[in-house]
């Protein structure tokens, strides 16, 4: 912990921090990560069963939140955002938990898709030498 961040953690502590900077403290932004909001009926809630569809994929949970927005039938949505920038199989992993994803943020663009696709080929051709 930088003394950046202990400064950051005693203005948060004595309410000295804006309400953008208690939103940065608390969830702050993350590279290579996606970001999932998810409906669940309040008596299916379960944190570790959210989390154990996340790490199903081989992904951590970098930060799991249950918002003051619901759905279209009131059900509560919970925001998690994982360390992978591919939210595709982890909307598939909690679905098969019973979870309807909405929305997903992240992924990777097609160019960014096209040149890893070249890296890992050009790894290839130097292994096969």
């Amino acid at each position: 912990m930088t003394l950046r961040d202990n400064d950051m953690l005693q203005r948060y502590i004595h309410g000295e921090l804006s309400p953008q900077e208690r939103i940065q403290a608390i969830l702050p932004d993350a590279d290579d990560s996606c970001e999932l909001l998810v409906a669940c009926p309040p008596g299916d809630y379960s944190a570790s069963a959210l989390s154990r569809g996340v790490e199903d994929c081989d992904a951590r949970v970098l930060a799991m939140a249950v918002t003051s927005m619901t759905d279209a039938e009131g059900r509560p949505v919970v925001m998690i955002r994982a360390n992978t920038r591919t939210p595709e199989g982890i909307a598939r992993s909690l679905a098969r938990y019973g979870y309807e994803v909405l929305h997903t943020i992240g992924g990777i663009s097609p160019h960014e898709q096209t040149r890893a696709i070249a890296r890992v080929n050009e790894l290839l051709h130097y292994l096969e030498i």
